[in-house]
């Protein structure tokens, strides 16, 4: 009789062709769970009243053009009360299923290659995995965000219970952390490609990889635990619903079940890689695995399956032969191996193997804690070292080693035979000149061999049929292996010029609206009556205030020492002055000049240290039409495209804070004209990014700059349909608030939300699941300024 806390097989659930790669338990109906495979489809098991207690498929979902290769469960919605299923596959495609129907409701297309990861949150958002070295966030059957950073395969994802929080585990051998879109912590301590992720908490979860071991992480950076028992490669994790205790699978063969830190119990597949395991609702574990069958076991007797079945099962595991290649069994060497009588003394824990010989055959058995004694679980054929290993015979000419090359999951397989006594380098030119691959692949090639016979003289590379998802193993060509705040400014001196500064000038008659007071910004908007006086706040704001006296002054002082080939002729430096008193100046009779503006965006080009005041006069020129027109691209796209990448350069983070906020208000101030906001909607991807690097700068100059900028890319956006963009602002508001503690940059950035947010149910639902309201609602209370926390109560309104 098995002991209480010892699993036994419950029932087999024959059905796929191939692999099955992923399994989880569904919502409805009760006890039901689904199963995707190699074999292209997606089964759905419910529960059966037979009396082997077993599965029967409800139905068979098709859909995908190539192997299909996880699976996760939508949780249920007032729109889809059962939930829904999604299934990743070789296609680059997530297919969306209802539970009751065969063909996807919907299809999700945007990745590069193959879909290989996926998880479901809160308000119905998806995270996808994928061999492209990304991760996306979908919702409402749109692409909301792409989490790049990564240098390869992403093969695990998950979405923590902390809204906003998601991880992703990669071949690249990192975890990586990240909040409202944007990477915040990387984990490092793998050793392998990192292959599957699962949560304990919303402030831990758990890790396995290729390298054979499971980490238990804080989400803070901390590693507090690693588990070893596992011989070769894991491959998936499930954790039992109190949050300890959990299940592991991999390519030794194994279902480890893992209790208050320990392996308590290894249980043995007659099948080479077991790839995915989940927990079902009534505490039994399901497990898929390379001979297309899943596997149910269970530590409650009365669902264990018959004494006839279990033995079968004992039966099938002892027929298997299991090749020393894989790296389970250690070197083997028939001479020392002891006979049956080795399995007279009992084992000293639960899934301990011992080798016997028996006759001129090797037996490998398993020591049973539960039923006390050791059980045979296959026959081992070869051996792991170079005087019992036979060679693999290949077009008639034996070798060392044969690995099996997947270019393409969906096409043939290329072999590639290898002895060691050959030049790796010679071996890799030859084989990419036999099946004609670029010669752009000769290191991968080469060093794939290295790795794989890296330490042996024969044997320890992985058999030659090896499933082309082993992990490190496989080769897949093209893939890849990989201040001080700015507040006063270099020059001394009372009534110095410092960009940006100066005491207000207030805001136009009429436009006294939430937005005054000293640092806030001007708006060319008349108040609005209605209760919200905040959002949705659709015309850009600008940076107005100038002292065109000072900023002249402090040119011709930097003139006077720049470089030779800088330094402006007093003609040149004439034609600034007159367009500065031009643009700042509504009712001036001259307006710039085309040799004007050239002769602006030339000098925008001194160098760094002393370029400042130029961008200042570029600051207030570009609100010009003519100017905005001329340098956003009238003439010729590129010059748009040219003065967003010159900003750009100037706020990278290790640059001069003073160039920094000036770009930024140049941009946005570019938002004056319809050629600068058209111009900066097309490069919004570039100088989103680029500005959310500034959120760590501490200068709140910075800050509000950068709030503004968010803000009229809300405006832009408001009533318009690109949730991608939309995403993108929620996504670089929220981190921008996690560092930004001046008020008025505080505010713009909740403004900017609301925006975002107004009349637009997808961008409301995607706030909420990266955690937006919980990360506000301490702004509530403010009282100084008041317009902080009123804004921040409608925005939650706007939410709920």
């Amino acid at each position: 009789m098995a002991s209480p806390n010892s699993y036994k097989l419950s029932c087999s659930i024959p059905g796929h062709e191939m692999d099955v790669r992923g399994l989880a338990a569904a919502f409805f109906p009760d006890g039901a769970f689904m199963s995707v495979s190699r074999d292209r489809t997606g089964r759905v098991w419910v529960p059966n009243s037979s009396p082997d207690r077993g599965f029967t498929e409800m139905h068979c979902m098709t859909g995908h053009e190539n192997f299909v290769s996880c699976v996760c469960i939508i949780a249920p919605s007032d729109t889809y009360p059962r939930g829904l299923i999604a299934t990743g596959g070789n296609d680059h495609n997530i297919c969306v299923f209802t539970l009751d129907q065969p063909q996807p409701l919907f299809i999700l297309k945007g990745h590069k290659n193959t879909v290989c990861a996926l998880s479901s949150g809160k308000f119905g958002t998806l995270l996808s995995g994928s061999w492209d070295t990304t991760a996306k966030v979908w919702l409402n059957e749109k692409c909301m965000m792409t989490l790049q950073g990564h240098t390869a395969a992403v093969w695990a994802v998950v979405i923590l219970p902390e809204q906003g929080l998601m991880l992703s585990g990669s071949a690249d051998k990192t975890i990586k952390l990240w909040k409202a879109g944007r990477c915040e912590k990387t984990f490092t301590g793998h050793e392998d490609c990192v292959r599957g992720l699962a949560v304990v908490s919303d402030l831990e979860f758990f890790s396995c990889s290729n390298d054979a071991t499971i980490r238990r992480w804080l989400v803070t950076g901390e590693c507090v635990q690693v588990y070893y028992s596992h011989t070769n490669y894991i491959y998936s994790l499930a954790v039992f619903p109190n949050g300890q205790d959990f299940v592991s699978t991999g390519e030794d063969r194994t279902l480890r079940i893992w209790k208050q830190g320990d392996c308590q119990q290894t249980i043995r597949l007659p099948a080479q890689s077991v790839w995915c395991c989940c927990i079902l609702p009534n505490g039994d574990i399901a497990v898929g695995a390379s001979d297309g069958l899943i596997r149910v076991f269970t530590e409650v007797e009365d669902r264990m399956a018959s004494p006839q079945d279990l033995q079968a099962f004992e039966d099938e595991l002892s027929k298997t032969t299991i090749d020393p290649k894989t790296g389970d069994l250690g070197d083997i060497k028939m001479e020392d191996l002891p006979g049956r009588e080795h399995l007279e003394e009992p084992g000293n824990r639960d899934g301990q193997t011992r080798l016997i010989k028996e006759g001129q055959n090797v037996e490998a058995y398993q020591w049973s804690v539960a039923d006390s004694r050791w059980m045979k679980i296959g026959d081992v054929v070869g051996g792991s070292n170079q005087q019992t290993s036979k060679k693999v015979n290949y077009e008639g000419k034996e070798y060392d080693f044969v690995f099996t090359i997947d270019i393409n999951e969906g096409g043939p397989s290329m072999k590639l035979p290898y002895n060691v006594t050959d030049d790796p380098w010679l071996t890799a030119h030859n084989f990419l000149q036999k099946n004609e691959l670029s010669p752009m692949f000769l290191d991968q090639v080469a060093n794939f061999i290295i790795e794989n016979t890296k330490g042996h003289t024969l044997g320890a590379a992985a058999p030659s049929a090896a499933d082309p998802f082993t992990g490190s193993g496989r080769y897949i060509p093209g893939a890849a292996d990989n201040r001080a705040g700015f507040g006063a400014d270099p020059f001394t001196g009372t009534g110095r010029y410092i960009p940006g500064s100066g005491t207000p000038t207030g805001a136009p008659v009429g436009v006294a609206d939430p937005f005054t007071g000293e640092g806030a910004y001007s708006s060319a908007a008349s108040r609005q009556t209605s209760a919200n006086i905040y959002f949705p706040k659709t015309d850009g704001v600008t940076f107005e205030q100038a002292n065109a006296t000072q900023i002249m002054a402090k040119l011709k002082e930097l003139n006077g020492g720049a470089p030779g080939e800088y330094r402006l002729t007093e003609e040149v430096l004439e034609s600034l002055e007159k367009l500065l008193v031009s643009v700042c100046n509504p009712c001036a009779s001259e307006q710039p000049t085309t040799e004007q503006i050239s002769l602006l965006w030339k000098t925008s080009h001194w160098p760094e240290d002393i370029v400042f005041p130029v961008l200042d006069i570029l600051r207030l020129a570009v609100r010009h039409p003519q100017v905005n027109d001329s340098l956003c691209g009238g003439g010729d796209a590129d010059d748009g495209v040219a003065l967003c990448n010159h900003l750009l350069s100037l706020m990278k983070p290790q640059g001069r804070p003073a160039n920094q906020m000036l770009a930024l208000r140049i941009l946005c101030n570019c938002f004056s004209g319809w050629r600068g906001r058209a111009l900066l909607l097309a490069q919004r991807e570039a100088v989103l990014s680029h500005a959310a690097d500034l959120c760590s700068v501490c200068n709140k100059n910075i800050h509000i700059a950068l709030a503004t900028l968010v803000l009229n890319y809300a405006g832009s956006l408001h009533g318009q349909p690109d949730l991608e963009a939309k995403a993108q602002c929620l996504s670089v508001a929220s981190a921008a608030l996690e560092s930004v503690q001046d008020k008025e940059a505080v505010f713009r950035l909740l403004v900017a939300l609301g925006t975002t947010v107004a009349s637009d149910q997808t961008a409301q639902d995607l706030a909420k699941s990266l955690g937006v309201m919980s990360q506000i609602a301490k702004y509530t209370s403010v009282t100084d300024p008041a317009k902080v926390g009123e804004c921040c109560q409608l925005v939650l309104k706007e939410l709920q």
